[in-house]
């Protein structure tokens, strides 16, 4: 896919945990008025505090899309009292973490084509292996083959259209070699830069507001692609407006005040300069995805759409910060599959912070 518009960015601080808390009147004072309800948890950093506690106990957790609580897979019952503990709600599966660990591991081996991507399916509890139209005759035969060894453990799924990055010529940010889009503003101290995703900043060191290179933005810092797919620009241009809002294309900024995880069911939008805002589920996480240019894993799979020059534009959910566009298959008019680079990872190498 070719790059996607970057989106104004959002600033925030690091995600911090908030908790609700209920001041006890004096002696003297009057009959206390009933307490608020308790704010409910982020999934977010529910789902990773649970995940980091139960450790490969666990095959993973989604919001379910009928009660919108928090769904955590367990294999045992000390694992399940845990997460009703923590206020989620537990669900038995046969595999554990680690059985489908050892499936992804095996694909990761195996299927060598690019074109195609897998991930674990906490709501089926199951590993995804996905192709796409680019895979088919003996390259199609050696994916089924892959998939059969493991059974039930595997679902194989057709994709239509191509896994690729989204890069272009257009507007947006750009550098020589392409349009991009800009996904968040982050600081260090005093010092601004911007996040896009890195197969973009790999095509170019110098970035420019405008595709006649007349209003420089700054320069590359940092790049990582294949593997990862993140990139950091540092700002040069001081008299550029550096604001910390996701810009929704006539439909005014939205505020960003923090950076989190994603979670399987969540809903989301994402910002970019080819088609515009739009909106959609995390379908799953921790992907891995075989583009022709390399290998990717550890993204964040979704259903919203994104077309060329949409490439590195913010991922959000409310004022949290959640991902980079890296790319995927389909379009706007008929949808598709869209990957996303996890923004808390680029803002934990480059030591930075959304504001």
């Amino acid at each position: 896919m070719r790059p996607i518009h970057p989106a104004t960015v959002v600033g925030a601080t690091v995600l911090a945990a908030a908790t609700a808390l209920v001041a006890a009147p004096s002696a003297s004072a009057a009959p206390a008025a009933p307490a608020a309800p308790q704010a409910q948890p982020d999934p977010g950093r529910l789902a990773t505090t649970l995940s980091q506690r139960l450790g490969t106990k666990s095959a993973g957790s989604y919001i379910d899309q009928g009660t919108g609580k928090l769904v955590v897979t367990v294999t045992d019952a000390a694992s399940a009292e845990q997460v009703r503990a923590a206020g989620a709600v537990p669900r038995t599966v046969a595999r554990d973490g680690a059985a489908l660990e050892r499936v992804t591991k095996s694909l990761e081996k195996s299927v060598t084509v690019p074109g195609t991507a897998w991930a674990v399916d906490p709501v089926t509890n199951k590993v995804v292996l996905s192709y796409d139209d680019s895979v088919t005759g003996a390259k199609l035969d050696a994916v089924r083959k892959a998939a059969a060894k493991h059974g039930d453990a595997v679902r194989l799924e057709h994709v239509s259209g191509t896994f690729r990055p989204l890069i272009a010529g257009g507007q947006a940010i750009y550098a020589s070699g392409g349009r991009c889009s800009l996904g968040f503003n982050v600081r260090s101290g005093s010092t601004y830069y911007f996040l896009t995703a890195g197969h973009c900043t790999n095509i170019g060191a110098t970035w420019y507001a405008n595709s006649s290179g007349s209003t420089v933005l700054g320069t590359r810092a940092g790049s990582s692609f294949p593997g990862n797919d993140y990139g950091i620009v540092r700002y040069t241009n001081s008299s550029i407006s550096k604001t910390g809002d996701v810009y929704l294309y006539g439909g005014g900024y939205q505020d960003i005040t923090s950076a989190g995880n994603a979670v399987v069911g969540q809903s989301v939008r994402r910002s970019g300069s080819t088609t515009g805002v739009r909106s959609g589920t995390v379908t799953a996480l921790n992907q891995t995805v075989r583009y022709a240019e390399g290998t990717v894993s550890g993204l964040i799979r979704t259903n919203v759409c994104a077309e060329p020059g949409d490439s590195g534009g913010p991922l959000f959910s409310g004022s949290i910060a959640l991902g980079l566009t890296s790319g995927g298959s389909g379009n706007c008019t008929t949808g598709g599959t869209t990957f996303f680079q996890p923004v808390t990872e680029a803002l934990s190498a480059y030591g930075v912070s959304v504001y």
